[in-house]
């Protein structure tokens, strides 16, 4: 819902960041693997209920998956030779489904474990990941074979809606600053993410028709 608005405000130094790690020996693919990584820690931590180490590598990874995007349009704009663009994208999506769906599953682990939260919230979260992870998806594999895609300088043909990247790092966050509240925040969160996942399909049966 905000994505847009994030995008134009942390521009300037994203691009900054993205200048300053323009060096030989780091590349966006590199980035995205790292902060996977990271991600994948942070999830780990907050099954052993580490929950202000894992908001830190929370954060850290969110830092590294908006660098690597960065980065490889810089080197692109620069007309450097860049082979691993495509390869890029996929991985990007790749890493953000591991990560997102672990952080759920970590977080679930650790609420569990410390303040006896119930799972069903944090299944329902997964379940709205799934569903709007098959719907843009698909729409970007049908929207580009068709002419129909979104060009707004990622990967994929991205529908936005109320549920976006901006608000999931705030969500996630936001469970690992209030473990103890963690399957209540789930619980809105999953009714946010599945309404986000009805608007994805009227968008694109509406787009593609």
């Amino acid at each position: 819902m905000i994505d847009e608005q994030v995008r134009r405000v942390i521009a300037r130094p994203v691009q900054w960041a993205a200048g300053v790690l323009d060096v030989s020996w780091i590349t966006p693919n590199g980035l995205t693997l790292a902060g996977m990584t990271i991600g994948l820690a942070s999830a780990g931590l907050a099954a052993a209920q580490l929950w202000i180490p894992a908001l830190i590598a929370w954060l850290a990874c969110r830092v590294f998956d908006g660098l690597d995007g960065a980065l490889a349009r810089r080197r692109r704009s620069a007309e450097q030779p860049d082979h691993g663009s495509e390869v890029g994208g996929f991985l990007d999506i790749i890493a953000d489904f591991a990560v997102y769906g672990a952080t759920v599953f970590g977080v679930a682990v650790g609420a569990s474990n410390g303040f006896d939260a119930p799972w069903w919230p944090f299944l329902l979260v997964l379940l709205g990941y799934y569903l709007n992870g098959a719907a843009f998806l698909a729409f970007s594999s049908i929207a580009e074979r068709t002419g129909r895609q979104i060009e707004d300088g990622r990967a994929l043909s991205f529908l936005g809606r109320i549920a976006e990247g901006s608000e999931t790092i705030v969500v996630h966050s936001l469970w690992l600053i209030l473990p103890w509240f963690a399957w209540q925040i789930a619980l809105v969160w999953a009714g946010f993410v599945l309404v986000s996942a009805v608007q994805r399909v009227v968008s694109a049966v509406r787009i593609l028709r």
